[in-house]
């Protein structure tokens, strides 16, 4: 039951015959807890917990969920979005910032828009070009786009009403999280740090997309002046030329508005380069960095902070999902910030005045021992900052828990979090090294190792990951159960009163699990990645769970995890008891055949493999292991070999979305690189070779060499 050729003009007519939209209006998004048939905002209603009041699709029948209906969008790019239904229509987003209206109860498409990024903005994209999702106020959906445009489209036509640019065209800004709306305006930041931004977030008034006001989230060149006594306050905190880097902070996700206490919290990112010590020479806090900003919604005027992560040097950002609840916290009820973000604690803070109240971690933390609960400061443990000497550091750059969702739920007390239990090398360059490039990551440490027997290591260490879905008990402060996973970077969650949790998996699953317990209930098999957090909604009379399919996104591309079977589409699919839609069939691609490797040394190759570190594989994988949403470079047709210098240098698809690295890389250095990637097509055709028992033993020697090595690993940093 795949949708794509209705014609807009007639299923727009049926659909609106058949619902009855009303506005969504402030008043509507002020009780949207209480309005089960729909899901108003990105994380259901300004709480942000995703949890559903529906029950229908309870413990008792959620084995007899089936497919209702699927989407299938046009692209094989990452698909991050939440989508929104209100009145029987459902609204997301795709790749390039597309966005789509289908049915809620068929999936029939009703309209489409696409706001024509132009395809070599992909360079700025961090993470792919991806989106997280629309927001919805009266007649109008608000969308961010990849190269910094804020629209607003007619609800009901899909038509632009309004356009607005945020960001300077000419930096390295981007937009790929969701806006928010309250009381007339629009407020949405941005991403960018590591190519060399300053971060900060807008309020744009939503009917005619004009700006109301700014904050930036860091301070810039103090011979320019301050825009306000926040900024100059945290530029005592900096030290260096720090504007000079950009500086980093931008707030690319979380943005949360508290309707009972008139506030507005914004998750602030990480600094850049990440490593403080050239970001910020002599020290400082570098405020305010990984933190979270109290702002008064009308003015944008700085309020509280509190900094998670004082001068962060691990990419920590502060940009994951803010929740907020009541919870009985020492004998009296507490109005709070849930926080899980990168660096692996919960953080449960009075969402009145910044205080923090508990700072437990959740998965498994080196860079610190805890948390000084008298200056509500973390206790860094020595060695963890890299400083003259690599070191091991929990949780990697990647995170505790990255931008999937977690979801809380009133019912069970619970907070359900999409866990990353991993760890990674970091080793500083030295100042004098550090050459940085503006439009390309620049992090401050390396991110390859070059003699062979620290890529064997490397090697093993991706046998080590863990990943769970974690349940938190605030109250206790403590875990309450954990589920694991077969890897990591796996989806966000959703909670419902029929005493449920569902994730989907990066393995292609999609779960039903005993919110009370963890036990497993229900799966089905979605053939693709599931990476955002589901939705449920009631349409004709029937509830739904609804999530977006489609591996992509930097947890995915660029951490080595190959797939057997041809990436379909990315799609919506929706589930209701009952279901019975099917798929369609995955089939296994053909491979081709490796050029002639190129007559390079050792050497050579060797420093192809460490550009491909540093300019290919956050979009193309590590280690050439791409995921199949970009192509997959051991794969390449015969043509693109013969065109590789041409597409890298010459951007010959940069109108397809593959930038150019004219500015950082020369010929000679892109035929090292092509020389990696032919070696690396090599290897994988060797081993797509081998068959039967060998194999299969040479896979179980690694396994156990790799349990091993975590054991060693674990009990010498315990």
């Amino acid at each position: 039951m795949k949708y794509r050729a209705f014609p807009a003009l007639v299923i727009a007519l049926l659909a609106s015959l058949s619902t009855t939209a009303a506005p969504v209006s402030q008043q509507r998004l002020l009780s949207a807890d209480s309005d089960t048939d729909n899901w108003l905002s990105y994380g259901r209603s300004y709480k942000e917990q995703r949890f559903s009041p529906l029950s229908e699709v309870n413990t008792d029948n959620v084995g007899e969920l089936g497919l209702a209906w699927y989407f299938e969008t046009d692209t094989h790019l990452g698909l991050e979005t939440t989508p929104l239904v209100i009145d029987g229509v459902m609204y997301f987003t795709g790749a390039w910032s597309t966005a789509y209206a289908v049915n809620a109860a068929t999936g029939e498409l009703i309209w489409s828009f696409d706001p024509k990024v132009p395809r070599e903005k992909s360079v700025t994209a961090c993470c792919g070009v991806v989106n997280r999702g629309l927001a919805a106020w009266e007649n109008k959906l608000f969308l961010g786009t990849v190269d910094g445009r804020l629209i607003a489209i007619d609800q009901t036509s899909g038509k632009q009403i309004w356009s607005s640019q945020t960001t300077d065209p000419d930096q390295a800004y981007s937009i790929t999280g969701a806006p928010r709306v309250a009381k007339g305006k629009v407020f949405i930041g941005n991403g960018g740090s590591e190519f060399g931004t300053r971060g900060y977030v807008s309020a744009y008034d939503a009917n005619n997309g004009e700006m109301v006001w700014r904050f930036y989230t860091i301070p810039g060149n103090p011979a320019d002046g301050f825009e306000n006594d926040a900024m100059e306050r945290a530029a005592k905190t900096w030290n260096g030329e720090w504007w000079q880097y950009g500086g980093g902070g931008t707030a690319w996700d979380a943005i949360v508005y508290d309707p009972e206490l008139d506030q507005l919290y914004i998750g602030v990112g990480n600094g850049a380069p990440h490593n403080r010590r050239i970001r910020s020479p002599g020290g400082g806090d570098n405020l305010y960095l990984s933190s979270v900003l109290a702002l008064n919604p009308d003015t944008g005027e700085y309020l509280w902070h509190y900094q998670e992560v004082p001068a962060d040097s691990w990419d920590y950002t502060a940009s994951q999902q803010i929740t907020l609840a009541d919870i009985p916290w020492q004998g009296e009820q507490r109005k709070v910030i849930l926080h899980a973000p990168k660096a692996g604690f919960v953080y449960i803070i009075d969402r009145a005045n910044g205080e923090l109240l508990s700072a437990e971690p959740f998965t498994t933390v080196t860079w610190a021992s805890h948390y000084d609960m008298d200056t509500g400061r973390p206790v860094e443990n020595e060695g963890q900052d890299y400083d003259g000497k690599p070191a091991v550091v929990y949780p990697s750059a990647i995170g505790g828990h990255n931008w999937q969702p977690m979801a809380y739920s009133p019912q069970t007390g619970l907070l359900y979090i999409p866990e990353l239990d991993m760890g990674m090398p970091f080793d500083e360059i030295k100042g004098p090294d550090y050459k940085h490039l503006k439009r390309h990551f620049n992090t401050g440490y390396k991110l390859t190792q070059a003699d062979a027997s620290q890529r064997f290591t490397q090697a093993l260490l991706k046998h080590l990951p863990k990943s769970h879905l974690l349940a938190w008990d605030p109250a206790k402060q403590e875990v309450a159960w954990k589920m694991p996973h077969p890897y990591i970077h796996n989806g966000g969650v959703l909670a419902t009163a029929g005493g449920l949790v569902f994730q989907g998996t990066s393995d292609g699953r999609f779960l039903g699990v005993r919110a009370d317990n963890g036990e497993l209930l229900w799966t089905f098999n979605t053939q693709n990645s599931v990476l955002p957090g589901p939705v449920s909604y009631r349409a004709n009379g029937e509830q739904y769970i609804a999530v977006a399919v489609g591996r992509g996104g930097a947890l995915t591309m660029n951490t080595g995890k190959s797939f057997p079977t041809e990436n379909p589409n990315n799609r919506i699919m929706a589930f209701k008891v009952g279901g019975s839609a099917v798929l369609p069939p995955v089939t296994v691609p053909d491979r081709p055949i490796p050029p002639p490797s190129l007559a390079m040394s050792d050497a050579d190759v060797e420093e192809g493999r460490q550009l491909f570190q540093r300019f290919c594989s956050r979009c193309h994988g590590a280690y050439a292991v791409g995921d199949g949403s970009i192509p997959d470079l051991r794969y390449l047709e015969p043509i693109w070999h013969e065109n590789f210098e041409a597409v890298v240098l010459q951007g010959l698809m940069e109108k397809a979305g593959m930038p150019r690295f004219d500015e950082a890389l020369d010929r000679e250095q892109v035929e090292k690189i092509h020389a990696y990637v032919i070696e690396r097509a090599h290897e994988d055709h060797a081993l797509r070779q081998e068959s039967g028992w060998f194999a299969d033993a040479k896979n179980a020697v690694i396994d156990v060499f790799a349990r091993f090595m975590a054991w060693v690993i674990r009990t010498t940093t315990s």
